[in-house]
């Protein structure tokens, strides 16, 4: 997940109003990320430090499922009466994804008066895109009443301008590889940065994760306080004939598959159910049925690409860029392929600070075409040309594209009744393509 917006991969809707401020805003650092809380400190205290007066706070960092997560969360919470803020990031097609008000986006003359009162506190000193809009999220959720706040970090956790809170809850979903050139190259240092959202007393949720990053978090919960209830110790959550059963402590409670797409949504439906289990809130059922989350195994049904593909061809969107959710991806499909009989098209562009091998090697046993494209408007994409050279060096063959219509037009042709198309590896492609299927 980047902090640099998708909107820097995407057309302004018009010349002025908040796209206009926005893009002043971009220009107050000349880095997109510079992890340290100082700048986001200085503009809090400046606004009258909203940071403590919100409704009470869930904080949601780690690398895969932190969207999800707050998404089922959200559902649960709404299901059972309560109405919530939720910061999330990156937008897909527009900034106003990113706050959502007592259970309502942020309203376009409401966020231009936010962004301009946040300007103007800060004046010309150095800060950057995602520090200035994180404090306008808080100050809009300050101001507005709801009972819960939902914050997912940015980027790491420790020094992510979200980490100003003192939660009613901290979670951490699962720690894999990514985003090294900020948080380190080792997964022990990427959970030691996740795991920076614990504070003294402060509950936490832990998904299932890997013994090293379990290690860290585990010992930086005991240096600071926190209590953990880790997943597979404390809470259980597996699949069922019928859908999936859930247990914590003398609770058991079966439950359908969760709405969101994807084997792997069964583990973040746990690590949701898990907390709203300890925060003594929302409905269970909700959570797992009414969660929605764009550009996550989104399947499109219109718009313009979808309506280049054959009947009985489904078209997927993905914005999934590290290998866990590479092998998340191949997990989904090759179960709804029967094991995978290559009958999986893809249509893929990533960012230069990815690793292309990685994300696509599992994937590759069940594909049966590959077209690669530069993302629109995304100075960090990879070349068409070089991501294939990437995919096509992990097993995936890959044939680069002029742009993503020429792709999705390549794969619509050699497309069959039964084929699955994907178009993945990064949200600002999921951006565009659901800018160009709402005719941005």
């Amino acid at each position: 997940m980047s902090q640099g917006p998708p909107g820097a991969a995407l057309a302004p809707l018009t010349a002025g109003g908040s796209d206009a401020v926005l893009t002043r805003l971009m220009a107050l650092h000349p880095k997109i990320i510079d992890l340290t809380l100082d700048r986001v400190w200085r503009l809090l205290a400046r606004m009258g430090d909203p940071q403590d007066r919100l409704p009470p706070v869930v904080h949601v960092a780690g690398t895969n499922g932190k969207g999800s997560t707050v998404a089922m969360l959200r559902a649960g919470l709404e299901a059972g009466g309560q109405r919530v803020h939720a910061y999330t990031s990156p937008h897909l097609v527009r900034f106003h994804e990113r706050i959502r008000l007592a259970g309502t986006l942020i309203e376009e003359p409401a966020l231009m008066a936010l962004l301009e009162r946040c300007e103007a506190a800060n004046g010309p000193e150095q800060i950057t895109y995602f520090e200035i809009t994180t404090v306008a999220a808080l100050v809009a959720m300050s101001e507005t009443q709801a009972d819960w706040t939902l914050l997912e970090v940015g980027l790491g956790g420790r020094l992510d301008a979200t980490n100003v809170v003192l939660p009613r809850l901290s979670v951490i979903t699962p720690v894999s590889m990514d985003h090294e050139a900020y948080l380190g190259d080792t997964l022990a240092a990427i959970a030691g940065e996740k795991a920076g959202i614990l504070k003294l007393g402060v509950p936490a949720v832990i998904a299932t994760q890997t013994p090293e990053a379990m290690a860290v978090i585990q010992a930086r919960a005991a240096e600071v306080g926190a209590p953990l209830s880790i997943a597979g110790r404390d809470w259980r959550i597996r699949e069922t004939a019928e859908g999936m059963r859930f247990e914590m402590g003398t609770d058991s409670l079966d439950l359908p598959r969760p709405a969101l797409p994807g084997s792997h949504q069964v583990q973040n439906a746990g690590t949701a159910l898990a907390a709203l289990n300890l925060l003594k809130a929302g409905s269970p059922q909700g959570a797992v049925s009414g969660a929605t989350w764009p550009g996550r195994l989104q399947r499109l049904t219109e718009g313009p690409f979808a309506a280049m593909m054959p009947e009985g061809v489904t078209l997927w969107l993905d914005g999934g860029h590290n290998p866990a959710a590479g092998q998340a991806l191949a997990t989904h499909f090759a179960s709804r392929q029967g094991g995978g009989d290559g009958r999986l098209r893809v249509v893929a562009g990533m960012l230069d600070t990815k690793d292309a091998g990685r994300f696509a090697a599992p994937l590759a046993p069940l594909v049966a075409q590959a077209a690669t494209v530069t993302i629109p408007d995304a100075p960090a994409s990879l070349s068409a040309e070089t991501l294939a050279e990437a995919f096509s060096g992990a097993g995936l063959k890959a044939t680069p594209t002029g742009g993503l219509t020429e792709a999705m037009r390549a794969v619509a042709g050699a497309s069959e009744t039964g084929d699955d198309v994907l178009v993945c590896g990064s949200l600002y492609l999921a951006g565009a393509v659901l800018g160009a299927e709402v005719g941005r």
